[in-house]
């Protein structure tokens, strides 16, 4: 047991050393990162999808895409004259700092206002590692129940904004919405919560404009 924690201790120890690398990079780029993490069939992508189209010229964006396999999600955001790579992670649950250092290497991404990293769907292996992102925004469904926010705590944490999806669902679905918002205020009483729909675009500007907010802060 002692052999496999310093292992994880080692790995975690290079990929900080590489995030901090990435984070210098961003910095001079004057890029905002934004690493999403939920867990899969939450709405990241369809996420990224609305926010593009509702920019209108608001910001520019490029996107990182983490998945165990297919192009798919690099696809989708392609489809909207928007640059994105692919990262494969062949089974890994999650994305280091190191495959971001690669995907920079390997497409033309920045500059871009803002960077966004999609992790692998997964709600508690993308919590540890640090990409050199500015913040981590945890998304949460409505088709996933009122429970996750207090049986998967770390992420929402550690995330500065939690992006509820899928409200347009509310009515047709027994997801407490104020027993979330309270688990959220436990765990994390300054972050952010937005509630948006992808279909219906509700919410979505609000995201946007703190997206916008967070962008004007960081290059101020």
């Amino acid at each position: 047991m002692k052999h496999i924690v310093n292992i994880k201790r080692r790995a975690l120890a290079a990929n900080d050393e590489a995030a901090a690398t990435l984070r210098e990079r961003f910095r001079t780029a004057g890029a905002l990162v934004v690493n999403l993490i939920s867990s899969p069939g939450s709405g990241k992508t369809t996420l990224l999808e609305a926010t593009i189209r509702r920019l209108d010229n608001r910001f520019t964006a490029a996107v990182i895409e983490g998945d165990v396999a297919t192009e798919r999600d690099a696809d989708r955001i392609r489809a909207l004259n928007v640059p994105a790579h692919q990262v494969l992670t062949g089974g890994a649950c999650h994305l280091d700092a190191r495959q971001i250092i690669t995907a920079l290497e390997t497409t033309n991404l920045l500059p871009t206002d803002v960077l966004f990293i999609e992790n692998v769907g997964n709600l508690i292996c993308p919590t540890t590692y640090d990409l050199g992102e500015d913040f981590k925004v945890a998304l949460l469904s409505t088709t996933e129940g009122d429970d996750k926010p207090f049986k998967y705590p770390a992420i929402f944490a550690r995330a500065e904004v939690t992006v509820i999806t899928k409200i347009d669902l509310l009515p047709h679905l027994p997801f407490d919405l104020e027993a979330v918002l309270d688990q959220l205020k436990t765990l994390n009483p300054s972050a952010e919560v937005v509630q948006t729909s992808s279909t219906t675009g509700e919410g979505i500007d609000e995201w946007i404009e703190l997206l916008l907010a967070r962008r004007r802060a960081k290059t101020a």
